[in-house]
């Protein structure tokens, strides 16, 4: 199965709860269907050093991380004129990001100082998706939201720090508020709804829209690996099928929504920029 229930034995969870795995709990057995929720998302930590606990989606982070920079000294380090089949990888993705997204934003001229920056943040956003469908992981890293808050984070301190740079203090708050004197009476009201937009709306969903479909796809998949699980029993052998299919179905299109995501991600960053970066009108 490319989702067992076996990731469950990761989930904090309480003593009353039966999990289907663990008892052979099946339909018609007695028992009530375990479904996922937010304990899904709860792990016990793998060790804590001076009260900081370290649980798996840290250690899934680090080790993305690690396989990031990993991925890229080796397709680099020692990179050819004539590459091998790991440097074209590596600059197929890098050229992706660089053309794709920040050229498509920035311009050629303007954006190539942030693709490095851009290229690190398209993949390390993909690899934390993508631990989702990786046997032994799978878990979105994302998922958990404290993740996409420090990335928009970082994301929003660079559009602060550069809307200001670019256009001074007074500059940098009528091009953050939208301040135009040619709107004429209703430059109060669009004062305000620009501010709240861009300086508390804005990094607030770009954190939710990547948490959001990670934490929602994460639960389907749960839904439908248990109940597969849960089904094999009797006539429910037929249903569970049916669910084992929904579960493949589900993986690959999940597969294509962590891309998606990462790409929306960075496309967001790289139009933040621009406007820190555009002329104030």
């Amino acid at each position: 199965m490319p989702y067992p229930c076996a990731t469950l034995k990761e989930l904090a969870v309480s003593s009353d709860q039966t999990l289907a795995f663990e008892t052979n709990c099946h339909i018609f057995d007695g028992c009530g269907f375990p479904a996922p929720g937010l304990h899904s998302f709860k792990f016990e930590p793998l060790f804590s050093v001076g009260g900081f606990d370290f649980n798996k989606p840290m250690l899934l982070a680090l080790l993305g991380t690690v396989a990031i920079v990993w991925f890229f000294w080796a397709a680099f380090g020692r990179a050819k004129v004539v590459p091998g089949k790991l440097q074209m990888v590596g600059e197929a993705g890098y050229d992706f990001v660089r053309r794709g997204l920040v050229y498509e934003a920035l311009g050629k001229k303007e954006g190539e100082k942030y693709v490095p920056f851009m290229v690190a943040l398209f993949f390390f956003v993909w690899i934390m998706n993508l631990w989702s469908i990786i046997p032994v992981a799978q878990f979105p890293v994302t998922s958990i939201i404290a993740f996409p808050a420090g990335l928009a984070a970082i994301v929003y301190i660079l559009w602060m720090y550069l809307t200001f740079k670019k256009h001074g203090f007074v500059g940098g708050w009528k091009n953050i508020t939208g301040y135009d004197k040619q709107l004429g009476a209703i430059l109060p009201m669009i004062v305000v709804i620009e501010f709240f937009s861009n300086v508390i709306i804005r990094p607030f969903t770009h954190a939710v829209r990547l948490f959001a479909n990670m934490f929602a796809g994460h639960l389907l998949l749960l839904m439908f690996t248990i109940g597969t699980w849960y089904l094999l029993n009797g006539i429910g052998i037929a249903y569970a099928g049916a669910s084992f299919v929904m579960t493949i179905l589900l993986t690959a299109f999940e597969l294509f929504i962590q891309a998606v995501q990462a790409y929306v991600f960075v496309l967001l960053a790289c139009n933040y920029v621009q406007g820190a970066l555009a002329e104030h009108h």
